[in-house]
């Protein structure tokens, strides 16, 4: 209901009947609609955080692990509905005291990848990482929330990779349009359990 109705338009009778549950049930986990959404927030959070771990695991260069999260999240904001639930209630609450930390962590988490690109070498020396790393995610956010306005995010992986289409010749130590494809060809794969 946050997902589809943001914080001000999901009542707690709308919450309670697409549970399927009752108020009671509601109000024993949680004190209020205002802890449910930070509930929903944390989660997001939690799902971002770790995909960054999992992503980091794959050992890919660190230009791959850029472009795998952002398509990772695409994945996942059309897919999760507790995803597109965190992000526009994070949206919502951040024209008051919202929740920033999920954006400080998205943009601490880039800025530590391109500064380890810097150090491998795929990542031209003179990039600032900090504003780079809000660029991407400023880029991001903005790509996605375009695609949900013009196509309900049906084509948010070709948006993605178009970003990534400009962003990438700017910034990668190759000149090499066949290696800025590899690196724009970059998804993660989940390990099976």
């Amino acid at each position: 209901m946050f997902e589809r109705s943001g914080f001000k338009g999901a009542s707690l009778g709308d919450i309670v009947d697409r549970a399927g549950t009752t108020k009671g049930a509601l109000y024993f986990h949680f004190r209020s609609k205002d802890e449910l959404a930070r509930v929903v927030i944390d989660e997001q959070h939690q799902a971002m955080r770790a995909m960054y771990s999992a992503i980091a695991e794959s050992g890919a260069p660190a230009l791959q692990q850029l472009v795998m999260l952002c398509h990772e999240m695409g994945t996942r904001i059309v897919h999760d509905p507790i995803v597109r639930a965190g992000l526009r209630l994070t949206l919502e609450f951040s024209g008051t005291d919202g929740p920033a930390r999920p954006y400080l962590d998205w943009i601490d988490g880039t800025r530590t990848l391109i500064e380890l690109g810097i150090r491998q070498g795929e990542i031209v020396e003179t990039i600032d990482s900090p504003t780079l790393a809000q660029f991407i995610i400023g880029s991001f956010t903005g790509v996605q929330l375009l695609s949900q306005v013009l196509t309900r995010r049906a084509d948010l992986e070709q948006r993605i990779d178009e970003m990534w289409s400009l962003l990438i010749p700017g910034i990668s130590t190759s000149r090499d349009a066949g290696v800025h494809r590899e690196i724009r060809a970059a998804r993660w794969q989940p390990i099976a359990e």
